[in-house]
């Protein structure tokens, strides 16, 4: 494999998902001196989140929430959900099973036996591309039944628990591994791969974020965000709790409390801190950014970071997940669209 600067061009939009939920402990907490109700943008969906991967989230009933909202498709006893696309759902158990389940039916097609569990997997036009937790990377097409690609990256022996998902970006398959490194694999010609190396940490290096804005891919472990695209690659340093794009802007979420909004060379526009806050979930849309504490306050700020309000939602109970405008926490739906930072 060779390292490359790699350029990408013709991406199309992507939705932005952005979850996360860490046992985060800490003997302070943040406590904001005024909270506001967000009654009036809740509702009660039943579920209990008991697992989560970047794309969703999986319900203690053996069915899921994805980027399109709550699913009726029971993924059966001990599987959890990875990824989706238009015609499968991907699910994966401690065993190291793929299952790969027909939404029109809600019946599995196949079940593939990766022998060691699977960390992320995502798919396009029948094609799968799959992380597993020894730090393998593979290519799987759902038609002919068989692995394009298996090959194992550096040994890793510690992770965190946020683990991004493989990217499609036309026929490359864009693998952010365990060991703070991004392979970008052809799928149809497998023999040429390229490596872009983010963080050369040793422990807790895992890549935790991967999207695309414009022309502009993003990534990020624990230690380093950077972003590579026409203006070459770029970096950014911080202890990273969450990142998200929205309006051709970076917002970076850090374990100190901060919310810093970031041009796409990660040139810093804005900065806000709020004391002792542990985030667990954020997102950003339609010129409002959003950013949820362990403990259950809610901040809105405009995109700009110069306003917020903040609500209380309660504390954190159960792993939460946000898709779309929506929020997923302990049973209810929180429909972000109807908080406002004024």
């Amino acid at each position: 494999m060779k390292k490359s600067s790699f350029f990408i061009g013709s991406l199309t939009a992507l939705t932005t998902v952005s979850l996360l939920f860490s046992g985060c402990s800490s003997k302070q907490y943040f406590e904001p001196e005024q909270t506001f109700s967000a009654s009036n943008a809740a509702n009660s969906y039943g579920g209990t989140i008991v697992d989560l991967s970047r794309d969703g989230a999986t319900l203690k009933s053996g069915k899921y929430i994805g980027k399109a909202g709550l699913s009726n498709i029971d993924l059966g006893e001990g599987y959890r959900f990875l990824s989706e696309s238009p015609s499968y759902v991907l699910a994966g158990n401690a065993e190291g099973v793929l299952k790969i389940i027909d939404k029109s039916t809600g019946e599995a097609v196949r079940a593939v036996a990766l022998h060691v569990p699977i960390v992320s997997a995502s798919i396009k036009n029948g094609v799968i591309a799959y992380i597993l937790n020894n730090n393998t990377f593979g290519i799987y097409q759902v038609e002919d039944n068989r692995k394009v690609l298996e090959s194992r990256s550096e040994r890793t022996f510690a992770i965190d628990t946020r683990a991004a998902s493989p990217m499609f970006i036309d026929h490359l398959a864009v693998m952010p591994m365990l060991d703070g490194k991004l392979i970008i694999v052809n799928a149809k010609n497998t023999e040429d791969a390229k490596v872009v190396y983010l963080s050369s940490e040793k422990v807790f290096n895992n890549v935790v974020y991967l999207s695309r804005m414009g022309n502009t891919m993003v990534a990020a472990t624990p230690k380093k965000l950077i972003t590579l695209g026409n203006d070459g690659k770029k970096e950014y340093r911080a202890n990273i709790s969450e990142v998200t794009v929205s309006g051709g802007h970076v917002y970076l979420f850090t374990k100190e409390g901060e919310v810093i909004e970031l041009d796409k060379t990660l040139q810093p526009l804005a900065h806000k801190k709020f004391k002792y806050a542990h985030f667990s979930a954020s997102t950003a849309f339609d010129g409002k950014v959003y950013a949820l504490d362990q403990q259950g306050s809610l901040i809105v700020l405009s995109s700009d970071l110069s306003k917020y309000k903040i609500y209380d939602l309660g504390e954190v109970d159960n792993p939460v997940f946000i898709t779309g405008s929506k929020l997923y926490k302990d049973g209810r739906i929180i429909e972000l669209s109807k908080l406002g930072y004024e």
